[in-house]
């Protein structure tokens, strides 16, 4: 293997992906901080720009490995693996159990979303970042809304439980 592998990607192509990966995962992550979440706009950029510069990484490792050998075997599906079972890591350390509720699922959901819209950007999948991320800010803010029309409901409802336990 070269010890000064030449890129697969030029400069620009990279800047471009992973600054496409920190933008739509700013616009995903300021909805979990004005709702003033545990994982905010920083997380989510973090966690977007790190999962697209793992997909850019692991087409450069693809390349490397195809240009020191023919016969070399090299699977970059792998990388997207790990990526996500990171991601999925970081999503589930943003749960907790309060009581009977469990509180942070949404942001744990939209870290592993913000993993997955990296990856899109990294691989040059722009359309299906920008569409993912759009869905991603219709469900957190539109039916944002809904909830809180139902929600009081349903936290008068949790609260009749608590006190009939005597909690």
């Amino acid at each position: 293997m070269p010890t000064d592998p030449t890129l697969a990607f030029d400069a620009l192509e990279i800047a471009e992906r992973l600054g496409a990966s920190m933008a739509l995962g700013a616009v995903i992550g300021l909805d979990r901080e004005w709702r003033d979440r545990p994982a905010g706009l920083r997380t989510h950029i973090l966690v977007a720009l790190a999962s697209a510069l793992f997909t850019i990484l692991s087409f450069e490792l693809f390349e490397t490995a195809q240009q020191a050998s023919s016969h070399a075997r090299a699977d970059p599906i792998r990388v997207v693996e790990a990526v996500l079972t990171g991601v999925a890591f970081l999503g589930a350390g943003t749960i907790i159990r309060a009581s009977r509720r469990l509180e942070g699922v949404t942001t744990g959901a939209s870290i592993w979303l913000v993993g997955a819209v990296g990856i899109a950007c990294g691989g040059g999948f722009y359309e299906l970042a920008l569409i993912g991320t759009a869905m991603a800010v219709l469900v957190l803010t539109g039916l944002g809304m809904v909830e809180r029309r139902v929600g009081p409901k349903r936290r008068r409802r949790e609260q009749k439980e608590r006190d009939a336990e005597g909690g």
